[in-house]
Parts: structure tokens; C-alpha cells; sequence
């Protein structure tokens, strides 16, 4: 969420801003600016209404002590009218800042000025690429071919238990995709990540605070009676840790790792793009969270863009980063890469990783602050980033790593697995 006194004073360069994103804000943000010019004179009303009534109080306790009872019960009448009018300025106050609040839940971030301008992925821009992309002759089977071939992630009976993007792994598949998500998070702690285990359902204000409440929100599995939401990634319950904390200035920066299984609807995906493990309702993923100072943030990213590229290096697959264009940046970013790696079978490009930098967009809507050594508080900036996101990453070592033999596991992982060939 916007801060609205940064909306009050950049209002031109914010709608200009905007528009990379090709999103018109010009309504909402002079919708904005009018309702909190509406709540600061209704502050200032009721504060006068405040220091009137403490001051006519205290006359109050000096006539009753001198005796003069009468005068001091006329005033007693006039401090009980400007408690209604207090509890009714109050009442409003809190209706305006509701409404204040839902215009800007409205408004996407201020988008970084290096990203790109563009209305689709098509516009993204191609930053870095690395590794080569195999020759594996003629017609080399997709993942979804080799996982029956090799009886390691079974769809079908995925569908039967639950329905369509709910795989089973079996066997050496299970055992691949166990040993992904212990060698991410081990790279992640040896990079200074504290490991977090949190719960995969969230409250209503956790999903707010992110931001995929309201704009996702009929991407989320929602369990209606408990009013709760299925965590779409780990970032929403590992950012929440520290809503409404101030933290101090020696605690930061922050750097938390967590895996979990995500839920993700995915409505409205159809096609030959989302089959086997292109697009899943299930899946498992280790992320990154960092919650920085703000003049530190965007050297954070960069290391944050350098750790996924030294796990991609280390597994040997083909991939690029992209600087995602305005109109394909998620609602609550203000600069992402996404990393991409390529599926030799299917000849196309696999998004497997995102890593974002908020800025302030998040920590203003948890309410997350830190205290300098002045004791003044201000806005920490969070980040996250998919490291990694296992179905599209066990994808490209599918196809990439597939021989006559069977399927070869990158070295780094074979102390995981314990074995170094699916046959």
C-alpha cells in the first residue's frame, strides 16, 4: 500500500509513474488525497473537542474542591455533550480511514525507475542467460512422458485422490523432490537465512498485509467456515512474522528461509501450457524474505538475484533472468527478476523463480517499522524470491538431464538422493 502523504506530495509523478504499469490512477489517487484531507480536519476537530473537554475537566475538580458545586455540575453537562460529539467524530474518523484504506488497497506499487514499460511478458527484458542448452536429437520426451516412463510422479492417480494439479511423486521421484527442497534450504542457511517452519493456512489480515488480499483473492483456497486462506507461498506467513512490531535498527536485516506446500486455484488456466508440471494447484517451494533498511535495499535484491544463479549453476541448467516490463510486474512490486529455465522437450522457457523488491508497499500495510538511533521510526523494505519453486525446476532436470540410460541427477544433489541415475 502507498503511503498517503507520499501520494499528497509526488501526486503527479505517482499517476506518471503508474502508467508504466497501464494502470489509470488518476481517479483513485484524487479520491484518495480528498478522504484524507476529510480525516485530517475531522483529527483536528476532534482534538480540539479533546483538549476542550481535559481543560473543562480540571476547571471541574477545582470547583467541587472550592465548594462551588452548582458551577461545577453546569460544567459537568458540557464535558458529557462533548464526549457524544468526541465518540461521534471518533466513529467517523474510523469510517474514513476504512474508506481511505480500500482506495488504497486499489492502487498497485510505484513500479522502480529501471523497469521496462510494456503491456505483457512479451515486453520483459532479457538481462542475463547462462548454460547450454542440450542436444538431445530427435523428439526428446516432455517431463510429464519421462515421469511415467520412469514411474516417478504419477498424474492420474493425482486426479483420482483430489483432482487435476494435485501429482503423487513415487519412488525416486519422492525421494528427487525431498532432496530439492533439503539442498535449497541449505544454501539458503549457509547464505545466512534463518530456517523458519510456519503454518500453511492464514488469517485475513495476512493476507492483506502482503497484498494478495484483495487483489488474488480468487486465486486462494479459502476454508469459508474458519474464514482462512491456503498460503499461496511461504512469503505470506514469513513476512507476517513481524506485523505491527517496531523493530530496532541493530536487528536488521532480517533474512528468513522457509519451506512449504503452496495452494494456488490457478483459474482460468487451460491448455497445453499448464499440462504435468508447467501449472499445479499443489506444489512445494523454499522461499527467501529479507525485511532491510531502505537505503540497502537494491544491493540486497542483487544478492538476493546472485544466490538463486549460484543454485541454478550448481544444478546445470539452462537459464535466463528477466527485468519484468510494467504491465506484467505483480501488484505489490516494485522491481522484479523473474528466472526462467528452459524445457528442451516442450522448446519453451519455464518461469521457476520470482525475486521482488517491495519497498515499502508491504511493511506500510503490516504496519512494520524499525527505531533509529534517534528513536525517529520509519518504513523497512521487504523482499522475497522463489529459491526455488520444485515442479518446473524438476521439470528442466527431467528433460535437460534425460539419456538412453535414464535420467541423470545433477552431481550436487546425488549426496541427497543417493543415487546419481533414474532408470
Amino acid at each position: 500500500m502507498l503511503v498517503i502523504k507520499d501520494i499528497v506530495s509526488h501526486k503527479d509523478e505517482i499517476i506518471k509513474a503508474l502508467e508504466k504499469r497501464n494502470f489509470e490512477a488518476k481517479e483513485l489517487i484524487n479520491k484518495a488525497i480528498e478522504l484524507d484531507e476529510k480525516r485530517r480536519s475531522t483529527q483536528v476537530e476532534l482534538d480540539e473537542i479533546l483538549a476542550k473537554s481535559n481543560s473543562i475537566s480540571k476547571q471541574i475538580g477545582m470547583l467541587f474542591k472550592s465548594g462551588q458545586t452548582e458551577e461545577a455540575n453546569a460544567l459537568k453537562k458540557e464535558t458529557g455533550e462533548l464526549k457524544e460529539k468526541s465518540k461521534s467524530l471518533s466513529e467517523e474518523m474510523d469510517l474514513i480511514q476504512k474508506e481511505l484504506d480500500q482506495i488504497l488497497y486499489q492502487i498497485p506499487n510505484v513500479p522502480h525507475d529501471t523497469v521496462p514499460a510494456g503491456t505483457s511478458e512479451d515486453d520483459n527484458e532479457e538481462v542475463y542467460a547462462e548454460g547450454e542448452i542440450p542436444d538431445l536429437g530427435n523428439d526428446p520426451l516432455p517431463h510429464w512422458e519421462l515421469a511415467k516412463k520412469y514411474d516417478i510422479i504419477d498424474f492420474e492417480l493425482g486426479n483420482k485422490i483430489t483432482g487435476a494439479g494435485f501429482p503423487v511423486y513415487k519412488g525416486k521421484g519422492a525421494k528427487l523432490q525431498r532432496a530439492l527442497i533439503q539442498y535449497f534450504l541449505d544454501k539458503n542457511t549457509e547464505a545466512g537465512y534463518s530456517e523458519m517452519q510456519v503454518p500453511l493456512v492464514v488469517n485475513e489480515a495476512s493476507g492483506y498485509g502482503t497484498g494478495q488480499l484483495p487483489d488474488k483473492e480468487g486465486q486462494m483456497y479459502h476454508v469459508g467456515e474458519d474464514d482462512l486462506y491456503l498460503i499461496p507461498t511461504a512469503e505470506v506467513p514469513l513476512t507476517n512474522i513481524y506485523r505491527d512490531d517496531i523493530l530496532e535498527e541493530s536487528q536488521l536485516p532480517i533474512k528468513l528461509t522457509g519451506y512449504t506446500p503452496c495452494f494456488r486455484r490457478e483459474a482460468g488456466s487451460y491448455g497445453a501450457h499448464v499440462r504435468g508440471l508447467n501449472r499445479l494447484h499443489q506444489f512445494d517451494k523454499v522461499e527467501i524474505v529479507n525485511f532491510v533498511k531502505p537505503e540497502n535495499s537494491y544491493q540486497v535484491l542483487d544478492e538476493m538475484v546472485n544466490h538463486v544463479k549460484e543454485i541454478l549453476q550448481e544444478l546445470g541448467l539452462p537459464y535466463r533472468i528477466l527485468r519484468l516490463c510494467g504491465g506484467d510486474l505483480g501488484f505489490t512490486s516494485a522491481l522484479t527478476f523473474d528466472f526462467e529455465v528452459y524445457s528442451t522437450a516442450q522448446e519453451r522457457w519455464l518461469e521457476i523463480s520470482s525475486v521482488s523488491n517491495f519497498e515499502t508497499f508491504q511493511s506500510n500495510r503490516l504496519k512494520i517499522r524499525y527505531k533509529d538511533k534517534h528513536k525517529k521510526k520509519h518504513l523497512i523494505h521487504t523482499l522475497n524470491g522463489s529459491s526455488l519453486a520444485l515442479p518446473r525446476v524438476i521439470a528442466g532436470i527431467l528433460e535437460n538431464n534425460q539419456t538412453p540410460n535414464g535420467i541423470k541427477i545433477p552431481e550436487v544433489l546425488v549426496p541427497y538422493t543417493g543415487f546419481e541415475m533414474i532408470d
